[in-house]
């Protein structure tokens, strides 16, 4: 089968495209999948450069998020069909063990999974939207929801909001209720932004943001049951030099949410601002196998949009991960083998 294959953690010359690589068969418990739809995500960029202390099998075929019809099927499977509609929970939670590193990933014509990660894709839900939801907007919505309890009338600061998790947190804030801040990087991104609700913008690249949330909003007060001035949430998933400006930019008993650090895992802290403004410092690690259904009925209903950006085939793999990787992409991006 065409594959692409990281047999050396590096750059973008390090995944290539394979024409003959071992197609897949399924052992006990498994099924195979005629892959459909893969979305790429930042944990990819991560996959291929290496990660400090995480040493993953080489080769790998990376693609956490997978979703495909089924093509074969293993001994003991009992309730699949071939042809079935499915999406892969990328983590396993029975083994250990997550798609796209430890075992292979959906950047190839044919993937093997573990039957108990198999989730049905609902009719009205297409490959692509489906591929989309996993990583991106799983997590989202365990931070948003079940974690950050955001609600009704809560100013909310969301950074990286035009990259796949950032799309979803705009959304579920609206769907909340909340007054919705996005930053964004260019004009463009901030009226795609605008169109899925967000109610106000800021150019992150043009202004620095906790300056304007200061004169727009106010600088929060310090003194005891006086929550005026700031936000009542930031999203933080950047980490870097943007980790003080989100304590600072929070109201008294602020909340900072947050589930990754992309711009750096060590960034700069000051914990005056975290006991003086009483602030809850919340994070959120991936998702729940039920959260990717209630995410279908929120697709299916039309509630939340499912947004894809760019989709590219096999071939141009590598070309789909460097658009995440250099901020070129206005929510997910979709590989269709």
């Amino acid at each position: 089968m065409r594959a692409v294959v990281l047999r050396e953690h590096g750059g973008l010359d390090q995944l290539r495209l394979e024409p003959d690589f071992p197609t897949p068969t399924a052992g006990e418990g498994d099924v195979v999948l005629r892959v459909r739809a893969s979305s790429l995500n930042y944990h990819d960029v991560f996959t291929r450069r290496g990660m400090p202390g995480i040493k993953i099998p080489l080769p790998v075929i990376i693609g956490l998020d997978v979703v495909g019809e089924i093509a074969e099927i293993g001994p003991g499977v009992t309730g699949w069909n071939i042809g079935d509609r499915v999406l892969v929970d990328p983590i396993n939670r029975v083994e250990g063990g997550l798609m796209g590193e430890t075992v292979n990933g959906g950047l190839a014509e044919y993937c093997r999974a573990r039957a108990h990660q198999l989730i049905r894709i609902p009719e009205n839900v297409s490959f692509e939207q489906a591929a989309a939801l996993p990583v991106a907007y799983g997590t989202a919505l365990r931070m948003m929801t079940t974690i950050g309890k955001v609600s009704a009338g809560e100013k909310v600061l969301i950074l990286g909001a035009s990259g796949g998790v950032g799309v979803c947190c705009v959304q579920l804030a609206k769907l909340a209720g909340a007054y919705v801040i996005a930053a964004a990087g260019s004009q463009e991104k901030a009226d795609r932004l605008l169109e899925l609700g967000a109610d106000e913008i800021i150019l992150y690249r043009d202004e620095d943001f906790l300056k304007v949330v200061h004169e727009r909003h106010g600088k929060p007060q310090r003194r005891r049951h006086d929550k005026s001035g700031g936000v009542d949430v930031v999203v933080n998933f950047t980490g870097g030099d943007t980790w003080v400006k989100s304590l600072r930019a929070l109201r008294l008993g602020g909340r900072l949410l947050t589930c990754g650090a992309t711009a750096g895992f060590a960034p700069t802290e000051d914990i005056r601002f975290i006991w003086t403004f009483e602030l809850q410092i919340l994070g959120s690690n991936g998702w729940e196998p039920k959260d990717i259904g209630e995410l279908f009925d929120l697709i299916g209903s039309g509630k939340l949009k499912a947004l894809v950006d760019k989709t590219y085939p096999l071939d141009q793999a590598a070309e789909a991960l460097r658009v995440i990787e250099d901020r070129e992409v206005i929510g997910k991006v979709v590989v269709t083998p």
